[in-house]
């Protein structure tokens, strides 16, 4: 039987920098992971606190202000997906091990090249990355493909999975190299009833071409199966890291706490926290109303980042525009968009609420506008791009995107 771990160090790329740095260390201590910075790292020049408010620079062991863990750590651990990939990895282990990790375990357990600038790892003064190899995305479909039949992975398979194992997420996906740039891939799953990864692939299109800062992604095929290539916005080309947090975190929640995170209170913390809160409202705004035309209900709060340089705060590309399924109806966010709770997914509730984001209700019209005269404009060309049947163009439009209900009495 093997042992679950007790502790585990906090390393970390400092702004700039090309290669980590111990941090801290991790204990359990009952039922939370508490963090003990470094006295190397809390007198070393440059050194930043992994988070304000909940993990300032200090001496002492610091506990989670919400839930069990802190949450710039928890964003960097490995979500659904990354979870079922372990457990896979641990079910064709020879080893008799522990089939449920624990919180440490998923840390110590998932891929070293994860979502922002933190790792963790078992040695306070070695670095060791995990998983250096560099698959080919057939390799990495195929190990996907197995990881949802439950089949274990081989040694082959589960290395080039092991990779993309700390990416956030419920659906298969991975992290691929291609020459210098650094790729998330998102799979085609065996449990999709419409395509799912062309419709993603739409919403991002379009919504670039709508004005939003969004991450790059493009559509490719490896074994008979789509897959989008989402450039990654969190690796510069300097070679560097940078530090992120979720909104969840950003917000003081955890998963427990979740359904209470909202747009409204996002936009409190941005005017409040954020670099050049006036533009960043606007952008955020832009993307609630781009979320309810393109039919994207699944609006929660890690769905949505910043990046953290140790003094402010910096709202990252849009990432996870997925058009979710319905045929019509009533719909509402997860995330709610007024102060008094309102969520529903209509465009002009969005407008009534335009204060909460320092916007006019014409500067909110305007950017309305724009969205739903390109989405109309661009929609047959971004179609043709992804090679979209005519059957699933009829089965995406007035649906997911420009649904009627988003529209109604605007």
């Amino acid at each position: 039987m093997t042992s679950e771990p007790s502790d585990a160090y906090v390393w970390v790329w400092l702004p700039g920098a090309t290669e980590p740095v111990v941090a801290g260390r991790l204990d359990h201590e009952g039922e939370i992971v508490t963090l003990t910075y470094g006295r190397s790292y809390l007198e070393s020049q440059g050194a930043i606190p992994l988070y304000l408010p909940e993990l300032p620079l200090r001496p002492g062991t610091i506990s989670p202000l919400v839930g069990d863990m802190a949450g710039c750590i928890a964003d960097a651990g490995p979500d659904a997906w990354g979870r079922r990939v372990i457990q896979n990895r641990r079910a064709g282990s020879d080893v008799d091990g522990v089939t449920d990790p624990s919180a440490l375990a998923y840390l110590l357990e998932s891929g070293s090249d994860r979502i922002g600038a933190l790792d963790f790892q078992a040695s306070a003064t070695h670095y060791v990355a995990r998983s250096l190899d560099h698959p080919m995305l057939e390799e990495l479909a195929q190990s996907a493909e197995r990881v949802e039949q439950g089949v274990p992975l081989s040694p082959q398979l589960d290395a080039a999975l092991l990779h993309g194992s700390s990416v956030g997420g419920a659906r298969p996906k991975a992290l691929l190299n291609d020459g210098p740039r650094r790729l998330i891939a998102k799979f085609s799953s065996s449990t999709d009833t419409h395509p799912v990864v062309k419709g993603e692939f739409l919403a991002m299109e379009l919504a670039r071409r709508a004005g939003l800062n969004v991450a790059t992604v493009e559509l490719t095929e490896a074994i008979g199966k789509d897959v989008l290539l989402i450039d990654r916005f969190d690796r510069p080309a300097s070679g560097s890291r940078q530090l992120m947090v979720s909104a969840l975190t950003i917000l003081e929640l955890d998963e427990l706490s979740a359904r209470y995170a909202s747009y409204a209170d996002l936009a409190d913390v941005i005017r409040a926290r954020f670099a050049d809160p006036i533009p960043t409202l606007r952008e955020l705004f832009a993307r609630i109303t781009f979320n309810i035309l393109t039919g994207n209900t699944d609006d929660h709060a890690r769905n949505h980042s910043a990046f953290w340089d140790g003094a402010a705060l910096r709202l990252t590309p849009a990432y996870d525009i997925c058009p979710q399924l319905r045929s019509g109806g009533e719909a509402a966010q997860i995330m709610a968009i007024g102060k008094d709770g309102y969520r529903m997914s209509q465009v002009a509730g969005c407008v009534s609420h335009s204060s909460t984001y320092l916007l006019s209700e014409e500067e909110a019209r305007e950017i309305v506008d724009y969205q739903i005269a390109v989405i109309e404009s661009e929609w047959a060309d971004v179609c043709e791009q992804a090679a979209l049947t005519e059957v699933d163009r009829a089965g995406f439009w007035h649906r997911q995107f420009l649904n009627p209900y988003a529209i109604e009495g605007y």
